[in-house]
C-alpha cells in the first residue's frame, strides 16, 4: 500500500508529537544553580510511623520532619502514629541546575520484588513524580525492566528562586478537590498571579486537583552567614526548624518584625552541646535586651561550620516607624545590621539526635 506525501508527512509529524510528549518535564522552575532546603505536601497511602517516612524521604534528622509539621518540639518521633490519607510535610534538599530544581540525589528508593516504575511513582510515592521522570534521571533504557536491589534516585520537584527580590522557601503544595488558584494564593500569603506564573498556568482553570503546585512562602530575616553549613536558612512564617546538629532551634512569627528567633533547642540529645553564650556578654542565644532609647540587642545565630557555631550581637530599633510598625536593621539572609560578629568555637562531638 502506497501512501501519498500528505499522509506520510502527517503521519511523520504524529510519531514526532507521540516521541517528544514522552519527555517528562522534571521538576520546578529554578533559574539560579544553587542548593538550598524546600518542602513537599505527601499523602500517605497507608498508616504508618515517622520512623519509615523517614526511612523512605532518606531524612536523616527524624526531628526535622516533627519541625516541618508544627508538631510539638517534645514530640516523641518514635511512637507518633500516622494515620493513612494524611497528608505529611516532607523536608527535603533541593539542587537547582539548568534551569530546573529537584531534589539533590535523594531519596533513593530500592527497588523490591514486584515493583514496578509505575507502581514506585503513582502508589508508593503518592504520585509527586512520574514513572518518566525516574526513568529519566536514572538514565533507565526500558520503564519495563528494572531489578530487585536496585537503586532508584526519585527526583522530588522544588525551587530556590528568590520571589520578588526576596529569599522564599519554595512548597510543593497537594492541590485539594475544589481549590481554587485565589483560594490557595490567600492561604499562602502570595497572589494569585504569581502562582499562575511561577507554575506556567496561562489562567486559573488550568490548576487541577492532586497536582503538586509551587507555591513561594516567604521566610523570616536572618544573620546566618553565607558560609554557613544551613545557609540559606529558610524558615516560613508560624513554623520552626532545628540546625546546627540539633542544639539550635529556630523559629519564624511574622509579629516579631520577620526577624528569625534562635536558642538552644532544649531536647535532648546523646551528647551534650556547647554553650552557646554570646562571648564578651552576660546573654545567652536568643535573649534580648533594651539598649537607651528604641535600641533592643539581641543575641542572634549567625549559623555553623564543622565544629564552630557563629553567633552575633544584632541591634534593633523598636521605635515606631511613620507608616505604624516597628523599624529594624535586618534586610534578609546576610542581612546588613549594625552588629558586632562573634563566633563562638563549639566542639560539636558527633553530635545526633535522639532516637535516630
Amino acid at each position: 500500500m502506497r501512501l501519498s506525501i500528505p499522509t506520510f508527512i502527517l503521519i511523520s509529524f504524529s510519531l514526532l508529537s507521540i516521541h517528544s510528549t514522552a519527555q517528562p518535564t522534571l521538576g520546578f522552575r529554578c533559574t539560579t544553580a544553587t542548593t538550598c532546603n524546600s518542602l513537599i505536601d505527601y499523602k500517605l497511602p497507608n498508616a504508618t510511623t515517622l520512623p519509615a517516612i523517614a526511612n523512605l524521604f532518606d531524612i536523616k534528622n527524624l526531628r526535622s520532619l516533627v519541625a516541618a509539621n508544627n508538631l510539638p518540639a517534645t514530640t516523641n518521633p518514635q511512637t507518633y502514629q500516622l494515620n493513612a490519607s494524611t497528608t505529611l510535610r516532607i523536608p527535603f534538599p533541593c539542587l537547582c541546575r539548568n534551569g530546573t530544581g529537584i531534589s539533590n540525589r535523594r531519596p533513593v528508593y530500592t527497588v523490591v520484588s514486584d515493583d514496578g516504575l509505575f507502581h514506585i511513582a503513582a502508589e508508593v510515592f503518592s504520585g509527586l513524580v512520574t514513572y518518566q521522570q525516574i526513568q529519566t534521571v536514572n538514565n533507565i533504557p526500558d520503564a519495563d525492566k528494572i531489578f530487585v536491589g536496585q537503586k532508584l534516585w526519585v527526583p522530588l520537584p522544588c525551587s530556590c528562586d528568590d520571589v520578588d527580590g526576596a529569599a522564599a522557601l519554595h512548597y510543593g503544595h497537594l492541590v485539594a478537590a475544589g481549590s481554587t488558584v485565589g483560594g490557595i494564593a490567600e492561604e499562602f500569603n502570595t497572589t494569585e498571579s504569581r502562582l499562575l506564573e511561577l507554575n506556567g498556568m496561562s489562567n486559573p482553570g488550568d490548576l487541577k486537583a492532586d497536582s503538586i503546585l509551587d507555591v513561594p512562602l516567604k521566610v523570616c530575616k536572618t544573620t546566618v552567614r553565607n558560609d554557613s553549613m544551613d545557609y540559606p536558612l529558610l524558615v516560613p512564617n508560624g513554623t520552626y526548624t532545628f540546625t546546627a546538629n540539633g542544639c539550635v532551634r529556630c523559629q519564624c512569627d511574622a509579629a516579631n518584625n520577620w526577624i528569625l528567633n534562635c536558642m538552644p533547642s532544649g531536647i535532648s540529645l546523646r551528647t551534650s552541646c556547647s554553650s552557646t553564650q554570646c562571648p564578651g556578654t552576660s546573654f545567652d542565644l536568643g535573649n534580648t535586651t533594651s539598649d537607651s532609647g528604641c535600641s533592643l540587642s539581641r543575641c542572634a545565630y549567625g549559623g555553623y561550620r564543622n565544629n564552630t557555631i557563629y553567633t552575633e550581637v544584632t541591634k534593633e530599633s523598636t521605635c515606631a516607624s511613620p507608616g505604624g510598625t516597628n523599624n529594624n536593621n535586618s534586610n534578609g539572609n546576610g542581612s546588613k545590621v549594625l552588629r558586632w560578629s562573634f563566633v563562638v568555637s563549639a566542639s560539636l562531638i558527633a553530635l545526633h539526635l535522639l532516637g535516630l
